[in-house]
């Protein structure tokens, strides 16, 4: 009995020193990691918001990490087939994903993602939060909200609403907004918002509801019109676009990010991306940049993992509840 006892002790202290010396735990891994650079997926093209976030991330989280953050735009499939890249990457803390609440919306909306969104994903932490932006082309008749939302209603069959691709941030919107006015649009998907606001902005589509941090610089750059926001009160940046309410319509909406690693990622390196994260919404430049694009980093409290992960189960939960009220149906992944 006390040779087996022996034995089984030794193969658990091999197992662990082994495990140490991968760096997957105790002190080793936080020591090791990182080890070479670190890839940062956005899910959509370069140039929209999530990627624009991305990069102000990316360079602060590098200095202090001491390895360059590599940001890889994954676009397609509303945000999917990016997530789809990190489910499968290997779970040793050099790859991260950044997304927002579609990511939570996701398994509302398809039936075929490829991996199981509430078991795939380790969360680092919240990022940033704020409003959407409804915003037309400027050759649109209304010149302000009131008038926006009666003549969208009226002129829904011929209006062009853009978004980002199916289970978008910008979809979702789109969503509520057809079920606040009762309407359908003639929706046109892109690869990511970057290219949807091109053509906004060129006049080849009349409508974007789009995050604050790639429509407000257009929007003062009077290449498009804000119609309103979808907070509950106005943005500081914008303050003569009224909020939805104001304009007559019931679009309740704020979006956030995250940052995710995969399942299985150790938590010493989860806690060092965490301690990096936090840095950086610390950092006076950083939420400079977000306030002149009408975001903010999340509340100190909110900045756990813990918290982070609590929030995405309460998300996938509420958007599972919402698209289903609006008659969402399911499809396939393109």
């Amino acid at each position: 009995m006390i040779a087996g006892f022996t034995r089984l002790l030794a193969t658990r202290r091999g197992a662990l020193a082994g495990l140490m010396a991968l760096g997957l735990c105790g002190p080793a891994a936080a020591q090791s990691f990182p080890s070479k650079p670190i890839t940062l997926i956005v899910p959509f093209a370069a140039g929209g918001p999530s990627d624009v976030i991305a990069r102000l991330l990316g360079e602060h989280m590098g200095r202090t990490l001491g390895q360059q953050v590599i940001v890889e735009n994954v676009a397609g499939a509303g945000g999917t087939a990016g997530a789809k890249r990190l489910a499968s990457a290997e779970a040793d803390g050099h790859s991260m994903l950044i997304h927002h609440l579609a990511l939570a919306a996701a398994p509302s909306l398809y039936n075929n993602l490829g991996y199981d969104t509430q078991t795939a994903f380790a969360p680092i932490g919240l990022v940033n939060t704020g409003p959407m932006v409804v915003a037309g082309k400027l050759a649109l008749p209304p010149v302000d909200g009131k008038a926006f939302f009666p003549y969208a209603k009226q002129q829904a069959d011929k209006l062009t609403v853009a978004h980002a691709g199916v289970g978008s941030n910008s979809h979702l919107c789109a969503v509520l907004m057809s079920q606040a006015l009762g309407v359908k649009f003639a929706q046109v998907a892109y690869r990511g918002t970057g290219p949807a606001m091109n053509d906004l902005v060129g006049g080849q589509v009349d409508v974007l509801c789009d995050q604050s941090t790639t429509a407000v610089p257009q929007i003062q750059g009077d290449k498009i019109r804000a119609y309103a926001v979808t907070s509950p009160e106005r943005l500081g940046v914008l303050p003569n676009t009224p909020t939805s309410r104001e304009a007559g319509s019931e679009i309740d909406m704020t979006i956030w990010h995250g940052l995710y690693a995969p399942k299985g990622t150790p938590a010493a390196a989860l806690d060092k991306l965490n301690g990096a994260l936090k840095l950086a919404l610390k950092d006076a430049n950083v939420l400079e940049r977000f306030k002149a694009v009408g975001t903010s980093a999340f509340p100190e409290a909110e900045w756990s993992r813990e918290a982070h992960a609590k929030r995405f189960s309460g998300e996938i939960a509420k958007w599972a509840a919402s698209l289903k009220a609006a008659g969402v149906a399911q499809q396939s992944v393109n």
